[in-house]
């Protein structure tokens, strides 16, 4: 009964649930379950664990409920993913709108997604997976981004496609650090560089690259070269004004 609950997601829950519009219950002691506590324990299995490990049932089990007592707040665990993620990110930090100026904003806006993709790395999974519903959070976050954007000379659309430049090299950043598997790496490195010294001479400008350390380790964070390039490359449309 659990699993089937769990297939198919019911968006207007998902909106009621996120912006606190559901039904709440007239009579009755208060409940010593709440939503947000189902939340804060769904978090830190993901944290801990990945967004697979996840279920109603580990979630009950957590809380020392029944998994039937998840239902009273949650269809499933779609819906319940829905709040999850607007409950990780959180209010976007005071200190992005006080910088000086559109760019020192939109690198701090960055800087603090950029932390909080590192922090719940699972958010990749739960946002890429289908459309995702924003609760008030998640559009603050967009909100705060469009607002660092308002005094440049971009137009609407430029503004919003700047921020979907710099989220999506934010993404793409976090996709690699989830597929990352040091052992794994290691033993691909070898078996590369062990191709490399039979057939390198087919591949001189990759070849040159790697040994000239363009594949190693870099010491400094891997957000910076791609948000500095998005932001060089805005930099002239956005002065204009």
């Amino acid at each position: 009964m659990a699993g089937s609950r769990e297939k198919k997601r019911d968006p207007k829950a998902s909106l009621a649930l996120l912006w606190g519009e559901q039904d709440q219950p007239r009579r009755g002691p208060k409940p010593s379950l709440t939503a947000g506590r189902i939340v804060d324990g769904a978090v830190r299995i993901a944290d801990a664990e990945g967004l697979d490990a996840v279920s109603m049932q580990r979630i009950a089990a957590e809380l020392g409920v029944t998994t039937m007592a998840l239902y009273r707040y949650f269809p499933g665990k779609a819906e319940l993913v829905d709040l999850m993620v607007d409950s990780a990110l959180g209010a976007p930090p005071e200190v992005i709108g006080h910088q000086d100026g559109w760019r020192p904003r939109m690198t701090e806006w960055a800087r603090q997604c950029w932390a909080l993709y590192r922090r719940h790395p699972w958010i990749l999974a739960a946002t890429g997976m289908r459309r995702q519903l924003m609760g008030p959070n998640q559009l603050a976050w967009m909100d705060a981004a469009l607002a660092a954007l308002a005094p440049t000379g971009l137009s609407a659309v430029q503004r919003h496609d700047t921020v979907l430049l710099i989220i999506g090299h934010i993404r793409n950043l976090a996709q690699q650090l989830v597929d990352a598997d040091e052992e794994g790496g290691e033993e691909w490195n070898r078996l590369a560089g062990e191709v490399l010294e039979r057939h390198g001479h087919r591949f001189p400008a990759l070849s040159a690259t790697i040994a000239a350390g363009g594949f190693a380790p870099q010491g400094s964070d891997p957000l910076d070269f791609g948000l500095e390039r998005i932001l060089d490359g805005v930099t002239p449309l956005a002065d204009r004004g």
